[in-house]
């Protein structure tokens, strides 16, 4: 009996701290809780209580009014694709390279130097910089506008390490938004999903631009240069420096040029978006031509740059941010405003990945190694795209599908409308993004024909 009484105090003493505690965190003395507890009361005289702050303790929870989030539009499809216990499912969705077997692969090259940094008795884990690794930083200025490039050796760029592509663009967006004089950026119509969101967030007006025509599955090269001729003078326009996503179009040279003289004369400022560079073309420095002629006329732009489909480092998310500045001692001062922007977002970047990257870049061996195997990978995605364009002919499938072996880079957007890729999926279990984007990556010979069948079946019962 005598130890009932005790678990009983025992019990009410821990609820008189929970209580108080509550009251703590509400900011409530005793007196004004009962005030309130009886102005609630008269407030509803059913007796309905709305959810307090302390909720929580008394085992409800203070999120209960969170609604659950719908997944996202892109890695949603892989979700579905897992729960999907068929042996002929094919997923097509994200941007991931995959062997001709369908797995995911791992460049040789990066093995060998992640062998090098583990063998490396001298390697510690301390944190970096807030910029991040200084030699990757450096030679990622110079990957992408050339080592000759009069900017790198004017001292006019100032590079920090990000993580991945995603994070080079909330940085560089988040800077724009604190240091820029215009708010409003133009992205192109269709982009990737992710732009919009980025740029929101991180306190710019999203616009877009005519880019895609839906007619011919190519460029609306007349209709980019009319939005682009309307911007407001000293608006920034996201450009995708190559393999262009979701549509795979890209513009020519001489267009590259049109975009340039006429963003220049009205001062836009460029934003590239680089997450392809010679996972396109097979080659590093045609894949980084757009950015190039920007740079080579002394103006100033943005370039957000990814290793993850050209290294295939997705999950180590290494990126970079460089901005070209009109003078050396400009990127000085970018510099430091864009310590001010990461510090408090995510300190500093991992090592790990950069370093892999690094060894990689700086050594010549490597280097040459890895023009080979990304060019493999590059001609492997062009090759599906022959066998997929040829399977389509060979079936007498409908319509014109010539874009398919026009469009370059990872994805192909097919024109196949919603309901026909609901078909695909249901019938055929093709798992690609309801706007008709395929990534040609995720396809092998082996596959191809099942896809084709899948597209032949939905264009000419769906249609």
């Amino acid at each position: 009996m005598e130890e009932a009484n005790v678990h009983d105090e025992g019990c009410r003493s821990a609820e008189r701290r929970l209580s108080t505690l509550g009251r703590h965190l509400s900011g409530q003395s005793p007196s004004s809780a009962a005030s309130r507890a009886s102005l609630m009361a008269s407030e509803n005289p059913n007796g309905a209580i709305a959810p307090s702050p302390t909720a929580g303790f008394y085992g409800g929870s203070v999120f209960a009014h969170v609604v659950k989030a719908p997944e996202d539009p892109i890695l949603g499809v892989t979700v579905a694709y897992n729960k999907d216990p068929s042996p002929v499912k094919v997923n097509l969705g994200v941007g991931a390279y995959r062997t001709e077997e369908g797995k995911p692969l791992v460049l040789n090259v990066v093995r060998r130097a992640e062998q090098m940094l583990v063998n490396d008795p001298s390697r510690v884990k301390e944190y970096l910089p807030i910029t991040g690794l200084a030699d990757f930083n450096k030679l990622s200025a110079k990957l992408i506008f050339g080592s000759d490039s009069p900017a790198i050796q004017e001292n006019r760029v100032a590079t920090v390490q990000c993580l991945s592509g995603t994070g080079s663009l909330r940085v560089g967006s988040e800077f724009l938004a604190r240091h820029y004089s215009e708010r409003t950026i133009y992205i192109p119509q269709p982009t990737w999903g992710n732009h919009p969101k980025v740029f929101t967030l991180a306190g710019l007006s999203v616009k877009t631009y005519r880019y895609y025509d839906p007619a011919t599955r190519g460029l609306n090269f007349q209709g980019l240069l009319e939005d682009l001729s309307s911007a407001p003078s000293g608006a920034i326009v996201l450009l995708h420096a190559c393999a262009h996503n979701p549509t795979g179009v890209d513009p020519t040279l001489d267009q590259w040029e049109q975009i340039r003289q006429l963003m220049r004369s009205k001062g836009l400022l460029p934003f590239f978006d680089s997450a392809y560079q010679g996972f396109a073309s097979g080659s590093l420095d045609a894949d980084a031509q757009s950015v190039r002629i920007f740079v080579a006329d002394g103006g100033e732009c943005l370039t957000a740059q990814s290793y993850a489909k050209n290294m295939g480092l997705y999950g180590e998310r290494v990126g970079a941010l460089s901005i070209v500045c009109s003078s050396a001692d400009v990127a000085v001062r970018v510099e430091s405003q864009l310590k001010l922007v990461i510090r408090p977002m995510y300190s500093n970047p991992p090592i790990h990945g950069a370093s892999i990257v690094a060894t990689i870049l700086k050594d010549r061996a490597l280097f040459h190694e890895w023009t080979i195997e990304l060019k493999a990978m590059a001609d492997r995605i062009i090759s599906m795209r022959q066998l997929l364009f040829d399977a389509l002919r060979a079936r007498g499938t409908p319509g014109d599908w010539s874009h398919i072996i026009k469009q370059i880079g990872m994805f192909t957007f097919t024109g196949l409308n919603r309901e026909q890729v609901a078909f695909m999926t249901q019938e055929y279990h093709i798992y690609m993004t309801s706007d008709g984007r395929i990534s040609m990556a995720g396809l092998s010979s082996k596959t191809v024909p099942h896809l084709a069948d899948a597209i032949h079946a939905a264009v000419t019962r769906m249609s």
